[in-house]
């Protein structure tokens, strides 16, 4: 991360010296098989796309089925000579990695919002999308887990990430300095911005601090 920063134009990641889970694009777990997590933009799935990971599952015999508390789906057991295979499947049927193994974005947690929630003030879920996917695939010093909550009752717990999101009458309040870890902190509120591309325009630049 920080070699690419500071020479962006000089250094070439060398792919092999990357830990497995990152060549790879799973999990390694204890009993030396592998999890494998498809990104869902903001915690949002489909039918088909609930039917090409129930494909995955029966034609590989994948032993264990999880949703996460990121609002994905994990998928547990899977042989490392099956990985190739299982992510040609899924790269048919539209999905890139989840990178829960990665030093860079994990997910943008959401609830439902306005267009549900009768107490939603915003589009919760339209954001936490539009920062997940303008953010997907960078590189940061450490993971970053991110969440959306459309009204002040905090569904998507985004005063517990590293950024959140507590969207308000008046516009998106933005919190970070998160954690639900081993030492449970509380977010620090950063401001108070009135629309969705100021939110995204402050939150790549405090991610990038």
């Amino acid at each position: 991360y920080y070699l690419v920063c500071d020479w962006p134009d000089q250094y070439a990641d060398d792919y092999q010296s990357r830990f497995i889970n990152e060549r790879v694009h799973a999990n390694i777990q204890k009993d030396g098989t592998y999890s494998v997590v498809p990104r869902m933009w903001g915690g949002v799935t489909s039918a088909n796309e609930l039917r090409a990971i129930a494909d995955v599952v029966d034609k590989f015999e994948i032993p264990m089925v999880k949703v996460t508390g990121g609002q994905r789906i994990d998928m547990l057991g899977i042989r490392k000579e099956d990985l190739p295979a299982v992510w040609s499947d899924l790269g048919k049927a539209g999905f890139v990695s989840g990178h829960a193994y990665a030093k860079g974005l994990r997910t943008v947690k959401t609830c439902v919002g306005t267009d549900w929630c009768r107490f939603g003030t915003q589009d919760s879920t339209g954001l936490g999308i539009r920062i997940e996917k303008f953010m997907w695939g960078s590189w940061t010093p450490a993971k970053v887990k991110m969440a959306v909550s459309g009204c002040p009752r905090n569904c998507a717990e985004a005063t517990c990430k590293d950024v959140g999101v507590v969207c308000v009458d008046s516009g998106y309040e933005i919190h970070f300095a998160g954690a639900a870890g081993l030492d449970i902190k509380g977010t620090e509120v950063l401001g108070l911005v009135k629309t969705e591309d100021e939110a995204l325009e402050v939150i790549v630049a405090l991610v990038q601090m």
